[in-house]
């Protein structure tokens, strides 16, 4: 806000104040020399003019050498009467023994014929030499000049000096006339002063005015309009400095301008990056900070700007704003939280630095790497997972081929155990590296999905009826039977019960019928497996909105809630030992999701621990209408 400025403060009045009194004292200075001079040259004239003409000296040197005294007297009243000398000025004749003879003054003779009780006449009459000074009376200052007077007839330079002419002036009239000068001089100045002001104060205006419209053009430009011009009132230098303000105002208006757009830019560019971007001062405090590192920390703007980029990042404890400069490695910071969010940041500095080499700020650039290392990870696991479980079987082989190689192949009772084994621990790294075959074609979208429509009814009812018959001929192998069909390994040695629920309306579905069979026979081969002994396993068929929903539900153990987001991961088993020990490779459940997600569908699991687990299969399904023709050709 512009503070309004006193008159007293203005550079109008101090203008104005110099002027008048450079004026003053310019005035001042001429006056009191002219005065002084006038006053040295009437004193000089005034001096000069207290003289006695060479006819009345001589004439009163020699009637003091009269010896009869009073007739001497009386010609000498009578000759200093005579005289003729300015200014009014008085006489007074002394002789030798400081006796006063006569004086020219009518009103004052009574000290004629008494001593002189000048210390000046004495020294006159002793010294012979001309006495000239100033003197205060009664009527104000005055002026002295006592000239001796010699024996005419004397020679040699013995004392001559016979008497002397005393002449006494009052200076009442000089300076009378230089204070009367003075006052004239006074009023002069007095009216030169009041000119002065005038003149002061116009031209301080006509200097202040473009200095004041110079002074509003830069506050308009500080808030942003550099829409005025200066008025230029000449082509003096206030003119050219009007001319460089107009400039100037343009140049900063495309300055602005070009810096306007070019922080839009970099504020567009900043928005829509998909990294995170913070910018410090020199001091580290956050001074831009973009929206997607908004986001990724879960602030607000107005809650950062200022702090400290150590605090934002909550690593204040580990390092300094120093190390930041002095070292601008990357640094990998976990955000995870408790509400199972995971977050991974990579930071990468910076330095904003001039090309003097002096640092004004620092640069993070934060990058989620969250599902990067989430991927490392699950890599990691997976390669330990698929070790692991090759090194399990393949030492299950191995120690039983030493056995065999140790002479066990020629027992009758345990060689074939021991090859039974072997084939088991055979088959099954088969199904796990035919399983990590599949798994590798989806993730790389090599295998292909051969869709074809069928009756899911039938299709469900079959696979049911698989599991059944799997059943029946493990009882009948139990009476004896030796040549039963082989079922399933979840389904050894353990009874169990389907109970079907399935619409009987026809549901018509575009599947990929070896893909989904295999989906189903994973989930329910999990549910035989951790069934308890004569469970009863749930099959349900429905239709809804849009899609059909197809479930199996177990009695088994359940799953914990911890465990539910993650069955469907790879290698991941709830209950590792057991799972191991019935042949299962923790594949089945992400073969399933990658099968089903390929279909257009979405798969889920609803468990409660301890009372067994309902998986879930929804697929897209189109009613087909009574006059829908089919081509079977």
């Amino acid at each position: 806000m512009n503070k309004k400025i006193r008159f007293f403060q203005s550079i109008h009045f101090k203008i104005a104040l110099v002027f008048i009194l450079l004026l003053l004292v310019t005035v001042e200075l001429i006056g009191a020399y002219f005065v002084r001079s006038l006053e040295q040259q009437n004193v000089e004239q005034f001096k000069s003019s207290l003289n006695v003409d060479t006819y009345i000296q001589n004439k009163l040197e020699t009637d003091l050498m009269r010896t009869d005294t009073s007739d001497a007297n009386a010609d000498i009243k009578t000759t200093i009467s005579q005289a003729e000398i300015a200014n009014s000025a008085q006489l007074q004749v002394v002789d030798a023994k400081g006796t006063i003879r006569a004086n020219s003054d009518i009103n004052d003779q009574s000290g004629v014929g008494q001593k002189s009780g000048s210390g000046n006449v004495k020294s006159v009459l002793y010294n012979g030499q001309i006495f000239e000074g100033f003197q205060s009376s009664s009527s104000g200052p005055a002026y002295s000049k006592i000239i001796p007077l010699k024996n005419p007839n004397a020679t040699g330079d013995g004392s001559n000096v016979i008497g002397a002419i005393v002449i006494s002036a009052s200076m009442e009239s000089v300076y009378g006339n230089i204070d009367k000068i003075v006052k004239i001089f006074l009023i002069a100045s007095l009216f030169a002063g009041m000119l002065g002001m005038i003149l002061a104060i116009v031209i301080s205006r006509a200097i202040t005015r473009p200095i004041d419209e110079m002074k509003k053009q830069a506050i308009r430009m500080a808030r942003g309009d550099y829409s005025g011009q200066v008025r230029i009132y000449g082509q003096d230098e206030l003119g050219q400095l009007a001319v460089a303000v107009n400039n100037l105002s343009v140049r900063v208006e495309e300055a602005q301008e070009a810096s306007e757009a070019e922080r839009r830019r970099l504020d567009s560019v900043l928005a829509h990056m998909t990294d995170g971007v913070i910018a410090t001062d020199r001091r580290g405090n956050v001074i831009i900070i973009n929206e997607t590192a908004l986001d990724m920390l879960n602030t607000r703007n107005e809650d950062v700007i200022g702090m400290s980029i150590l605090r934002l990042l909550n690593i204040v404890k580990d390092y300094t704003l120093r190390d930041l400069l002095e070292n601008q490695e990357e640094l990998l910071l976990d955000f995870s939280d408790k509400a199972d969010h995971d977050l991974i940041l990579r930071v990468d500095f910076s330095l904003i630095q001039r090309e003097t080499g002096f640092i004004s700020g620092l640069v993070a650039v934060l990058h989620d790497v969250t599902e990067q290392q989430k991927n490392e990870r699950e890599r990691r696991e997976f390669v330990s997972n698929v070790s692991h479980e090759l090194r399990t079987p393949l030492t299950s082989m191995r120690s039983y081929i030493e056995a065999l190689s140790d002479g066990a192949w020629q027992d009758p009772e345990i060689a074939p155990q021991f090859l039974k084994v072997t084939q088991e621990e055979t088959d099954r790294m088969i199904r796990m590296i035919n399983d990590l075959l599949s798994l590798s074609r989806m993730d790389s979208g090599t295998s292909k999905i051969e869709m074809e429509t069928i009756n899911l009814n039938e299709f469900f009812n079959y696979i049911l009826d698989r599991f059944d018959m799997m059943l029946k001929t493990d009882n009948e192998a139990a009476g004896g039977d030796n040549n039963r069909v082989q079922p399933l390994p979840s389904s050894r040695k353990k009874r169990y019960t389907i109970r079907r629920e399935i619409t009987r309306r026809d549901l018509w579905v575009e599947v990929d019928q070896d893909k989904f069979m295999q989906v189903i026979d994973n989930i329910m081969n999990n549910a035989i497996k951790y069934s308890p002994e004569g469970g009863v396993i749930t099959a349900r068929l429905v239709e809804t909105h849009n899609h059909v929903i197809l479930s199996i539900t177990d009695q088994g153990l359940g799953i914990p809630r911890k465990d539910i987001n993650k069955v469907f991961d790879r290698f991941y088993r709830v209950d590792k030992a057991r799972s191991r020990q019935q042949g299962g490779t923790g594949l089945g459940l992400a073969i399933s999701k990658e099968v089903v997600e390929a279909l257009g569908g979405r798969i889920w699991v609803d468990s409660q621990e301890g009372k067994g687990s309902t998986f879930y299969i929804s697929l897209p399904y189109e009613p087909l209408e009574e006059g829908d023709d089919w081509d079977e050709a």
